[in-house]
């Protein structure tokens, strides 16, 4: 009866100590994993805070390596036919004249045609009367040879052209790309300069780049050069003065630098 009563007892202390085993185990666990998530949440937050907003900017200037130039022909006559008869004629003599100054064939083209009636209303108040017509027509020539639009404008002129309405000088494609190219990376540079600065003045060092972005490329407009105010006969004709000047273009870039000791 007594070794029964002892083994009963023997087992009773083994669950007992079963249990506070396994207690243990997850109380050690518990803390373990709680450890863990205040870890990972101390790394969130130093990273977020270990971080330099720095923007970088470049700028150059370069001179115009295109031209476009917009001139035409305007008659007035009593009939549209004969109105579009006579302009037909002096634009003809102003593309024939062109093209012998040098003008490529796919370097011009029509930019503006039109056929307006003109009425008088002195006498006839709203209705108005019917006096005659009025033909204009344009063309556009764009080119590479900058140099030569002041000629251009005082061959149309001498041809017959009575209408000059733009001249405007603009940075080609393929010579804006490659100025692009040269200031992203100096924008670039320019902003390494400025984080390694703040950096080293807080102590601390440029570890690497979270995240880029890139501003607009400031194109210029289209410069606009004189306009041929009037037409010369060729005893007192002199070149007209068209001159190209600078152009302004600029970029900017934002980076977002991780910071380290």
């Amino acid at each position: 009866m007594t070794l029964i009563f002892n083994q009963k007892m023997d087992l009773g202390r083994m669950i007992i100590v079963l249990i506070s085993f396994l207690a243990i185990l997850i109380v050690v666990s518990t803390i373990h994993h709680s450890t863990i998530l205040v870890s990972a949440q101390f790394d969130s937050t130093y990273a977020l805070n270990n971080t330099l907003f720095v923007s970088g900017s470049a700028t150059a200037n370069t001179k115009a390596d295109e031209v476009i130039v917009s001139l035409g022909v305007e008659t007035t006559d009593k009939t549209a036919e004969k109105a579009l008869l006579s302009n037909s004629n002096l634009m003809n003599k102003v593309i024939g004249a062109l093209k012998e100054s040098g003008v490529q064939q796919n370097e011009t083209s029509t930019s503006a045609f039109s056929i307006n009636p003109n009425y008088n209303y002195s006498k006839y108040g709203d209705k108005g009367n019917l006096t005659g017509f009025t033909v204009s027509n344009s063309i556009q020539i764009e080119s590479s040879n900058i140099n030569n639009a002041s000629q251009w404008i005082d061959t149309a002129v001498q041809a017959g052209a009575n209408t000059v309405n733009d001249v405007y000088f603009s940075v080609s494609e393929e010579k804006l790309q490659n100025i692009k190219n040269m200031l992203l990376k100096e924008a670039v540079t320019n902003a390494k300069k400025k984080a390694d600065i703040v950096a080293a003045a807080s102590g601390l060092k440029v570890a690497g780049i979270k995240s880029i972005t890139v501003g607009e490329i400031g194109l210029p407009p289209p410069v606009p050069g004189p306009l041929y105010a009037k037409s010369v006969s060729s005893d007192e004709a002199s070149s007209t003065p068209i001159l190209a000047g600078q152009q302004e273009i600029s970029t900017t870039v934002s980076i977002v630098y991780i910071l380290g000791r």
